[in-house]
Order: C-alpha cells, then structure tokens, then sequence
C-alpha cells in the first residue's frame, strides 16, 4: 500500500532525490544497472549517447550516495564491476512507475526523437558544461 504524503509543503529530501535523479542519462543508467548490466562497457552501450566521462561522473555520485558499490576484482586485467545496493534496487518501482507512465502517456512519434537526433556535446550556451538538456531552440 503506498504510503500517503502532504504535499502542501517544500520537502528538502524529496528535492534532493529528484536533484540527484533527474540528472541526464540518471534514469537511464539507473535502468541499466536494473537491467543487470554490471561493467562500465556494458552501461555506456545501453545508452546511447553517453559519454565514458559522463558516465564515469554519474557512477561516482550514485556511489557517494550509497545507490552503487563499485567493486573492483584483482585480476588480469583488473575488473571493476558496479553493483546496486539495497538502496538501489529500491528505486525499481520508482524506475518501473517511470516505464508505466511513459508507456501510458509518452506518444511513439516523440519517443527519441529529440534525443538520439540531436547531438549534444554536454556544454550549455555560454561553453560551460552542464547536464542540461540543450534549448529547443538550439535544436537544427
């Protein structure tokens, strides 16, 4: 049973997760671990687009917050897997809601349209890197 919250009040740990989550390539990357994919190659081919910097930066901040263990296996060569925690694989419904609402509300002819056509370097207008998506005005 889902649990009933008031909503009438600014709530810092509910924008903390939507900060965190809302994050480009978060929910995707998020997917993929769900999905079982383990190894940095792995990740970054689930999605396209993605850049081994971004997606390097994005497994640091789910680490320091406890969503991903890094786990780094001594052999040759070294092999580093990224594992959810607990606290990970508790954001499945929140990954699953996402899937059923976008399933139920997102029309086919917008799904990737916009973002696998229009490239994206990671910098905002003024060359500043951001994980913003680009303006639709930018768009070609």
């Amino acid at each position: 049973m889902a649990t009933l919250h008031d909503l009438t009040e600014y709530c810092p740990k509910y924008e903390h997760a939507m900060s965190l989550l809302s994050k480009r390539w978060m929910g995707l990357i998020l997917r993929a671990l769900l999905s079982g994919e383990t190894r940095f190659n792995a990740i970054c081919a689930y999605v396209p687009g993605l850049s081994d910097r971004l997606l390097s930066e994005r497994l640091k901040e789910l680490e320091s917050e406890g969503i991903v263990e890094r786990r780094v296996h001594p052999e040759t060569p070294v092999r580093v897997e990224y594992l959810l925690t607990s606290k990970g694989e508790a954001l499945r419904n929140v990954v699953d809601a996402v899937q059923d609402w976008s399933d139920a509300w997102v029309p086919k002819d917008e799904t990737s349209a916009y973002h696998l056509s229009t490239p994206w370097n990671g910098e905002g207008r003024d060359g500043v890197l951001t994980d913003s998506y680009p303006e639709a005005t930018s768009r070609p």
